[in-house]
């Protein structure tokens, strides 16, 4: 059997209204990601919280000491489960989430959180290069808006397309409520 756990990436107040970085599906993709957080807690199953701190000359967001960078209200970590502090969009570069995820001899992520195009996209793949098996649930993700070379490509687009791209390959992609069901 394989043991999984879930990894919660970036969900911080700095995506939400009023934040930095507000991203257009934040509260919708937030409750999604509770409600998966919730299916977890209900199994005893582990968790493990990504937060990410800006350190970077110019950052514009997740600024160390910020109400910004902190994880927001929908999916606070309870005192037991695990916080990994991170300072690049992959997850496991420089922190401690491989070796937590070693130590619970953990083979399989369920994975969710902000941006779909950057920190959920990057920690996926370094995830499934390393031997993980990995589901994305993509409804408890959402992306940024983009522009390259004077095209715009709305949220909703960025976010399909980088499920899509995950999904070829690199995870099996389920919505909340097929991961709870």
């Amino acid at each position: 059997m394989n043991k999984k756990a879930l990894i919660i990436i970036d969900i911080q107040n700095d995506y939400f209204p009023g934040g930095k970085f507000t991203l257009d599906n934040s509260e919708k993709s937030g409750a999604k990601a509770a409600q998966v957080l919730n299916h977890f807690r209900e199994k005893g199953l582990p968790i493990i919280h990504v937060q990410h701190i800006s350190v970077k000359d110019g950052a514009a967001f997740f600024l160390p000491q910020t109400k910004g960078m902190e994880i927001h209200e929908c999916v606070k970590p309870l005192a037991d489960e695990i916080v990994v502090i991170k300072n690049f969009p992959n997850s496991f570069l420089q922190t401690t989430l491989e070796s937590e995820l070693k130590k619970r001899e953990i083979e399989e992520l369920i994975i969710c959180g902000m941006m779909s195009n950057m920190c959920v996209d990057a920690t996926t793949r370094a995830a499934g290069d390393m031997g993980y098996k990995c589901t994305v649930v993509h409804d408890a993700c959402c992306g940024a808006g983009l522009e390259f070379n004077g095209v715009k490509v709305e949220s909703t687009e960025v976010h399909a397309g980088f499920m899509a791209s995950l999904g070829m390959s690199y995870a099996q992609m389920l919505s909340a409520e097929e991961l709870t069901a």
